[in-house]
This record gives C-alpha cells, structure tokens and sequence, in this order.
C-alpha cells in the first residue's frame, strides 16, 4: 500500500460522529445539522427539467474535456463575473470541468507536484525532521481537509499558516520566509474561506503572484463560496481578477476552482471548473484522462443552462441574508459572533474547547455543529524565524504553536429559516447554562 496513506488523518465528521458516540440527546428535541456544508435550498427547478429532459445522453460517453458550448459557458461567466478582457480565457485551453471541485482540488496537486528522490524511499530522517528535499503544499489553517489528503499523497508535506482574529482570519504571508517559499510547489487559497469567510483583497492576490514568479509554485485559490455575499455592490474578487487588473491575462501559474454545489444548491450535480494557466491545464488535462474523470453529458448540459442564470443565485443570496440577520439577533451577546465576509458559515468563539462545546450542545439541544480543531491542526513556527531553514513535522513538533481552532466551532447555516432560529436559541439557552 502507498505508505502515505498512514498520514491521513480521519475526516471531520468521522471525528464527530466518535464525539457523539452514546450520547443521547433529548428526544423531544428535534435535531438540527449545522456541521456539514451541504446546501438545504431547493435546486433551480429549469436545471432539473433539463437534466431529465437530456437522461438520454447516458448512453453516450463523455470527453474529459467536455463539450465546447460548456466550457464557452463557463468561460463567459468568469469575463462577466470577474471583469477579465474579452477573450482572454480561452475555453479550448484555459478551461476544464470538473465532477465537483472537491476531486478537482485533490487531483491537481497530484499532477503538478514533483516529487522528490526523498519521497519514495525510505526515510532514515527521525520523526521530528523533514528532508529539505521534500516539496511543499502550503495551506491555510484552519482548511478544507482535501488540501491536506492531496498534499500527503502526491508526496509533499502540508504547511499550515494559521488564520486568526488578530490577522482577520487570513494568512500572514509576510512573515514567511524565503527558505519556506522555496520549497513550496502548490500553494491552497480559499476565499472565501472556509469556516471563517474572510476575503482576500486584490493587492493580497498580487502579492501572491510576485512571490509564485519568484519561487515557482502554483496557486490554486478555491473559490467556491465566491457567489455566497452579502453586499450585491461589492462582490468577492478572484485571483483571474487580481491578474486581469495588472494585465497579466495569461494567468500564469494561477489556477481557479469554482462550482455550483454553493452557487446554485446543486451538491450532488457533481459539477464545478477549473480555470486560468492554460499550460497548467493542459498537463492537468492528460492527468484527467487517465484517472477517468470526464463529466456525463446530461450534467454537463444542465451545469450549462445553471452557469447562464444569475436570477436563482440572487435568490439565494437573499435567503442566506435573512438567516445570518436572524441567528446574529438571537446570538448577539451570547457569543462573540460577526458577520462573516461571505460564505454560509459562522465561525464561533467558544467559552470552552470546541470539542466540548460541541459535545455537550448535542447532548443538552440536539444540535450538531463541527468542532474547530478538527478542520485545523497544531503547527510548528518555525517559519517566523528568517534565520531557521529547518522545519520540523507539524504534528511531532515540540515546538508548536495551539491549534487555532481549539476555541471554536463552525455552524453552517444551511438549514431552513424557522431551523436555524430555532438552534440559535437553543444555543442561547446552552450558552446561559455553562
């Protein structure tokens, strides 16, 4: 077996589901999910009737590609969506679907890594040290736990820059150093992020992009809470945006990875794009067509009538605006709880460990939400120090920072209205007997 399979930690709910183990919470309570990130709002019932309408295609095999009039589609959103030059992103080149960005985000790191000599021998390094050979993904912390899985098994080492309220929940990447940036080969953005939903601002983006010219690594900024906002003014930017701004339409070493899980409530579609560097891509193309990833034709005509419609995602943003109005009400004083950027997360403060927070709201309100820590991990600093070109394990370090989630939980406001004001005031009611 691939030996890094032995670095995978469990996933989230896996943990969660162990927390709740022999717990039995009120059975008068009827219970509500706030722990996972799967949308409750109805589907747009047009791209439902064409995909029925188009069941037919099943008999037909699909292209990894995809068809053109899709990828044409996706192209013209992201030049609408995000003020890119007419024509520059190429939907024969710079464009590909994907069954979901989810695959998408694991795949690539994947393909675009190389591995080092180090990473398919065995290592005679104790478990505190790391070759310097060995690539790295950088990551925020706390993070989609995919960004850690496709790091391990494409043979590179996960580093973790820690988003907390005193950075507003985004990285400092100032304060790492050259001997980091070197060694880095993927960097994972998630703006807006998830669990906190903070944005990152154009000139960051920019930023990003001098330092990739510079050291030769790949951003991949996951981008699939970008239709989640609430300011119709004021929509979040995107890293195709960042480099359209400084004429770089190219998009150089930029990939973006969107979807219409979030979007337009359509999870279980499967279906999302990645978009940008077109010589990225076309590596990431022959990549797609080993591992057999091509999207049936149905879904791809109902992705293609979904990705035209701005009408239903509008919508949708305004039913998330009512809920976030109403939780906030509720839980203001309670928590110390702000509106987050965008995205359908709240990122809440806790009075005790998530873990426990989490644990005993289940047992006292039947509620479920997800605890912090396990989307975050404790982490080494050793990358505040210029002068230190050694990075020890994060997970056997010594020296290590607490993990930044430790204090918090994640609930996700995707339940009906009358549901999510019904567990913010269970929570109100835990919250006073703690």
């Amino acid at each position: 077996m691939n030996p890094d399979l032995k670095k995978l930690q469990p996933y989230p709910f896996e943990k969660l589901a162990q927390l709740k183990a022999g717990i039995t919470p009120p059975i008068e309570l009827e219970h509500i999910a706030l722990s996972i990130g799967e949308p409750k709002h109805k589907p747009p019932q047009f791209v439902l009737d064409c995909l029925v309408a188009n069941i037919d295609c099943i008999a037909n095999y699909p292209s990894t590609k995809g068809l053109a009039t899709l990828r044409q589609s996706i192209s013209s959103w992201c030049q609408k969506r995000f003020k890119l030059k007419p024509n520059s992103l190429d939907p024969n080149t710079a464009v590909l679907p994907v069954n979901g960005t989810r695959e998408a985000l694991f795949a690539l790191a994947q393909a675009v890594v190389e591995r080092s000599s180090s990473s398919n021998t065995a290592s005679t390094e104790t478990e505190t040290e790391t070759s310097q050979n060995t690539p790295l993904v950088i990551s925020p912390n706390p993070f989609y736990q995919i960004y850690e899985g496709a790091a391990y098994l494409s043979g590179a080492e996960p580093f973790y820059l820690n988003c907390t309220a005193e950075n507003n929940f985004l990285p400092d990447f100032d304060r790492v150093p050259d001997s980091i940036w070197t060694r880095c080969q993927l960097l994972f953005l998630c703006s807006p992020g998830n669990p906190t939903g903070a944005i990152i601002n154009t000139k960051t983006y920019q930023k990003l992009i001098r330092l990739a010219d510079k050291f030769n690594f790949i951003i991949a900024s996951d981008e699939c809470y970008s239709e989640l906002y609430f300011d119709e003014q004021n929509p979040p930017v995107g890293l195709l945006q960042a480099c359209a701004e400084i004429g770089r339409n190219d998009y150089k070493r930029c990939i973006v990875f969107h979807s219409l899980s979030k979007r337009s409530n359509l999870p279980g579609l499967r279906s999302g794009f990645v978009a940008g560097c077109s010589n990225t891509l076309q590596q990431f193309l022959l990549y797609r067509t080993y591992h057999g990833s091509a999207m049936p034709v149905a879904t791809q005509l109902a992705s293609i009538v979904a990705w035209n419609d701005e009408t239903h995602v509008k919508k949708n943003r305004d039913l998330y605006r009512e809920k976030f109005d109403a939780v906030l009400e509720i839980l203001d004083g309670v928590l110390p709880l702000t509106k987050p950027d965008a995205s359908f997360y709240l990122w809440a403060k806790t009075p005790i460990e998530g873990t426990l927070f989490a644990q005993g709201l289940f047992a006292q309100q039947n509620i479920t939400v997800l605890p912090g820590s396990y989307i975050a991990r404790s982490r080494n600093d050793t990358y505040h120090n210029p002068t230190d070109k050694t990075l020890t394990t994060h997970a056997n370090a010594s020296n290590r920072q607490e993990n930044p989630g430790k204090y918090y939980v994640r609930l996700a406001l995707v339940a009906e209205l009358d549901q999510c004001i019904e567990a913010a005031q269970r929570i109100k009611k835990y919250v006073a007997g703690l």
